[in-house]
């Protein structure tokens, strides 16, 4: 980040803020690539946000970065009005300490594609491992929420199984639990139904519809699942080429799309479906 663009951000950063999630002026560049472009958009706390795009238009760099697994070249990120990647020190913004970053790191948590579970523990643990080595939680108090969650994601009766003993929508059914056991303010989802046929894809969103139902947690949601993103969202954003090319609710922007590029999207992912 220029010394200027700190600067400006600086005082940016004394203004008020609802947003719980907010991207101003982000760039990313991979090589000669440049996968977001000046991005600035926000989500409110309790917002359900999907993401939609062809591939390779930056929308799961942007989870990547709110997960802190990248880092952006240019602009800012802020988790409810703090900088991600850097912290105030007088009247600039600076590269962040570790500490500042894991803090806000730790409102935080995703489900990938894969699911990622520890195959060496069984589910129940697999779900408050975070919450008790991460978060501190107390065991007992840590199994009794994987027991409400593993409830909510329909398999209270497999917290004695191991991943391998479990199909791949279980598999990826655990994963969300295991997401929420943290009690995250913001939830992020990479096409966590890519990896699976579409008779198990389906249970698992009906999981997701049912999490956006009964908890307040923040969403942001990428996925190719059209009919999903209609149901859960508040917000929908078309990406392309780094930028967004239109935003609206879903009734709009599925119903009435106004940019050519986000018709030509819908029509080709609607055909493939």
């Amino acid at each position: 980040m220029t010394e200027t663009a700190a600067a400006e951000a600086a005082d940016e950063s004394k203004q008020p803020s609802t947003a719980i999630v907010a991207f101003e002026n982000v760039e990313k560049r991979f090589g000669d690539q440049t996968v977001l472009d000046n991005l600035c958009f926000d989500v409110a706390p309790g917002e359900r946000v999907t993401l939609i795009g062809p591939s390779g238009s930056g929308k799961t760099t942007i989870l990547r970065m709110l997960m802190t697994l990248t880092r952006p070249d240019n602009g800012i990120v802020r988790i409810d009005g703090e900088p991600l990647f850097h912290e105030q020190r007088g009247d600039r913004l600076v590269p962040a300490s570790d500490k500042h970053v894991r803090a806000l790191r730790s409102r935080i948590t995703m489900v990938f594609q894969q699911f990622n579970l520890f195959p060496n523990m069984k589910v129940l643990r697999n779900v408050t491992e975070a919450p008790v080595r991460a978060h501190g939680v107390p065991k007992a108090e840590a199994e009794e929420r994987a027991a409400s969650l593993l409830e909510l994601v329909g398999l209270r009766d497999k917290l004695d199984a191991y991943p391998a003993q479990l199909s791949g929508g279980q598999q990826q059914r655990v994963a969300i639990a295991r997401a929420l056991a943290v009690q995250p303010d913001i939830l992020l989802l990479d096409e966590v139904t890519s990896a699976l046929d579409p008779e198990i894809a389906a249970e698992v969103l009906d999981v997701l519809r049912e999490v956006a139902r009964t908890t307040d947690v923040t969403m942001l949601c990428v996925t190719h699942a059209m009919r999903f993103a209609r149901d859960v969202s508040n917000r929908v954003l078309m990406f392309c080429d780094g930028k967004i090319v239109e935003s609206g609710s879903p009734e709009q922007l599925f119903g009435d799309p106004r940019h050519e590029r986000t018709r030509r999207f819908l029509k080709s992912v609607l055909e493939e479906a």
